[in-house]
């Protein structure tokens, strides 16, 4: 009897030096200030660029499988691990040339560049560096269209205005019309940059407590990494505090204000690459993507598509 005694307190034990272990593997947050850039300088390494072709994007002749960049639409519940053994190596996500090992990341820490694959669904979403006066434009266009979108927001565009119009009434609109308003981030930096936890923290919570100020808003628990740059540790980051990593299946150059893409040539390429269940990443400072909105959309539909919400990923 005491020997069977003996042994179960040993287990008892070690289940506790266990407990203890797991619990002491978490690393606490907190905030730390940083400065916040008036305007985003956007140079997006993973949005391609074809120099002989209008500046549009340049389109692989292999045919890339969704099911090669996306393998699994399963994701594992939020990992508790030392950060100090995941790799900060920083990554530049592309939906033409993304090696497979990238693609499994993003699974892995529920990241997303597509959603059913099955369906000729689009989820249309805009990056809001800041305002070039497009925005209210496209939120009419999208209004004509019973389209919904989802518009990821900086602090810079959150705080400031343009000809007269405070950016917070247009983030106040979008709510009120029924889109998403998310996250991307306060400065608009490589988020692979953020090896501390705090100061990566600071960049989505800080964006989020300014957005969430507005009366009537709330910020949705999605985040674009700027520039589609990411890391294995970023994307973990992300995942902890309760963020889903936005990227996307198609995108093109459309965001150089002073190199504005031909309208025509844009659309064409824009639909000649459209794929079922694509997360399409445009940026609202384009004044191409205003002009061709539009009939870019209804030409989605034309061709089958029907447009759905990040909230209804797999």
């Amino acid at each position: 009897m005491i020997k069977k005694i003996s042994i179960f307190l040993l287990i008892a034990i070690a289940l506790s030096g266990c407990s203890s272990a797991s619990k002491g593997s978490i690393v606490s947050k907190g905030v730390v200030k940083r400065n916040i850039l008036s305007k985003p300088i956007y140079r997006p390494s993973s949005i391609l660029e074809d120099r002989g072709s209008n500046n549009l994007l340049n389109v692989s002749s292999k045919e890339v499988s969704p099911e090669e960049e996306i393998k699994s639409k399963e994701h594992s519940p939020i990992l508790t691990v030392d950060p100090l053994s995941i790799s900060s190596t920083r990554k530049g996500w592309s939906w033409l040339y993304s090696p497979k090992s990238e693609a499994a990341l993003l699974s892995k820490y529920q990241g997303f560049a597509f959603g059913d694959i099955s369906k000729k669904d689009i989820y249309l979403t805009f990056d809001e560096g800041y305002e070039n006066g497009y925005t209210p434009s496209i939120l009419d266009t999208l209004k004509a269209n019973g389209v919904k979108a989802a518009f990821f927001v900086t602090t810079p565009f959150a705080t400031d205005s343009f000809n007269g119009l405070k950016n917070s009434e247009l983030i106040k609109r979008m709510i009120g019309e029924g889109h998403i308003v998310s996250n991307h981030s306060v400065s608009h930096k490589s988020m692979s940059s953020f090896l501390k936890e705090n100061d990566f923290d600071y960049e989505l919570n800080e964006n989020q407590r300014i957005v969430n100020q507005i009366p009537g808003v709330k910020m949705s628990k999605f985040f674009r990494p700027p520039m589609g740059d990411f890391s294995e540790l970023s994307l973990y980051y992300t995942q902890r505090l309760g963020y889903k990593s936005i990227f996307f299946a198609l995108a093109y150059l459309d965001y150089d204000i002073n190199n504005q893409p031909n309208p025509e040539v844009a659309k064409a390429n824009l639909l000649k690459n459209s794929r079922p269940g694509m997360i399409c990443l445009l940026h609202a400072v384009s004044k191409t993507n205003a002009e061709i909105l539009d009939s870019l959309i209804k030409a989605w539909k034309a061709e089958g598509y029907e447009f759905k919400s990040l909230d209804e990923l797999p």
